[in-house]
């Protein structure tokens, strides 16, 4: 009886440990499945998480640590920020959120360098957006020490005194810019802040347009600086508002305009000139507008001019010259609509792959990558800057439920930011989505310079 009782149990314990060897033996769970209906051309997406039910991230950068690759996101319709793991862009694991305590409160902007990253806190926007502005927001910037890559510690948090800022730039060092709304000034402004001391920021200057201080005459229509700006050394590259600026910040306490191209008119879009990328190789900048009509029944796609999405020659910095215009994207030839004006939502440029001071992300060459909302991401190729031509588009599906308000009228994708590291993975972020990840397979696809 004790014989075959301990042959039983030996026998337990052997399917035990089967069991146990088997579960091991399994392949890793699978992230998030890629959802059906995408359409696209010389792109494939290869991964997508839903970011644990929070669709609608927002700006994006990323960073190579200890052998793993961290992409950190701000957020639309949450108050915080996310960490996903995209070791394996074709697993990416979602890793936790970082909640911000305030609601009313606008956490889509963030950007970061080695083991500094800084978020910008914004009264969120009303008009069908979700904000109200009866009630209490936060605004400014926060600091935060990301040298734990999943658990940031916060440093401090700088505040306008107004109702914040709207995007920043932070190429590393001793110096952020900000978009910043500013008491006693219309619309926002560029800011520099030190932080050479990032538990203690200090402002160093700023710079703005004509008539933006309320003590200067009204400017004939609305000036505000998107941000950010795009350093290189002692120059200041700026879509702002209205036209394109170039600054001399040698003395970053008195930045001195070097030039100002008016590009609106003609150009329209609710923000003519929203952000320049600057092209070090081919003395270039990639200036383009945001459109903003289309969120609800009250402003039709398309309803102004014609948006900005074009080089601009900076051989000469005093003198700098519109030399092309992207082609106008088309939709598939299976879409039951003749042009993006008729899908629904916005239609036009919003951002490109802007973080390229970060060592993990792809430096611009003859590839440009810029969302187009309900268009979702083009690629285009600038190998010849005066006839860019059009070499690859990816347009996510069509969102099979409502995660944020915008757009109102219609649920179609509003594909949003795009980040591309060095390995080639292109990130993109959309109002209703989570996070796809995408391979470009066409022409000039540049080698990856890491693994």
């Amino acid at each position: 009886m004790l014989c075959l009782g301990n042959n039983i149990l030996r026998s337990l314990a052997l399917a035990a440990v089967l069991m146990a060897m088997a579960i091991l033996a399994q392949p890793p769970a699978k992230a998030d499945q890629i959802p059906p209906g995408w359409e696209a051309s010389n792109m494939k997406p290869v991964g997508y998480t839903g970011m644990d039910g929070r669709g609608g991230a927002f700006k994006m950068a990323i960073r190579h640590v200890n052998g793993r690759w961290y992409l950190y996101t701000g957020h639309l319709w949450n108050q915080g920020w996310s960490v996903v793991d995209v070791t394996d862009p074709a697993n990416p694991e979602y890793l936790k959120f970082i909640p911000w305590p305030h609601d009313n409160t606008w956490t889509i902007q963030m950007e970061m360098h080695d083991n500094l990253m800084i978020t910008a806190l914004q009264r969120e926007q009303a008009n069908g957006w979700g904000g109200d502005v009866t009630k209490p927001f936060d605004e400014g910037v926060v600091f935060w020490d990301i040298s734990d890559p999943v658990n940031p510690k916060q440093l401090s948090h700088w505040k306008t005194g107004s109702t914040g800022v709207h995007r920043l730039g932070y190429p590393g060092g001793k110096y952020v810019n900000l978009a910043a709304n500013m008491p006693g000034f219309r619309g926002q402004i560029l800011v520099f802040l030190d932080i050479s001391d990032p538990k203690n920021p200090k402002e160093v200057s700023r710079w703005w347009e004509t008539g933006q201080k309320e003590d200067e005459p009204m400017p004939a229509g609305p000036i505000s600086f998107h941000g950010p700006a795009i350093i290189d050394g002692n120059m200041a590259y700026l879509g702002y508002s209205n036209e394109v600026a170039i600054l001399d910040i040698s003395d970053i306490a008195h930045p001195k305009t070097i030039s100002e191209l008016k590009l609106s008119p003609p150009f329209g879009g609710g923000i003519p000139v929203h952000d320049v990328m600057y092209i070090p190789d081919k003395k270039l900048l990639y200036a383009h507008s945001e459109s903003t009509t289309g969120d609800n029944d009250n402003s039709a796609p398309c309803s102004g001019a014609i948006f900005l999405s074009g080089l601009v020659d900076i051989q000469n910095p005093a003198r700098p010259r519109l030399i092309s215009n992207m082609p106008l994207p088309v939709p598939p030839a299976d879409m039951p609509y003749k042009d993006f004006c008729d899908k629904g939502g916005r239609f036009g440029p919003h951002n490109t792959n802007l973080e390229y001071h970060l060592p993990d992300v792809e430096r611009p060459g003859n590839l440009i990558y810029a969302t187009y909302f309900n268009a979702g991401l083009r690629v285009f190729n600038i190998e010849n800057p005066r006839v860019p031509t059009e070499a690859g588009w990816f347009i996510p599906p069509a969102p099979t439920k409502r995660v944020g308000p915008i757009p109102i009228n219609k649920l179609v994708n509003q594909t949003e930011d795009v980040l591309v590291d060095t390995r080639g993975n292109i990130y993109i972020t959309d109002k209703q989505w989570g996070l796809f990840i995408l391979r470009y397979t066409g022409k000039g696809e540049p080698a990856p310079s890491a693994k």
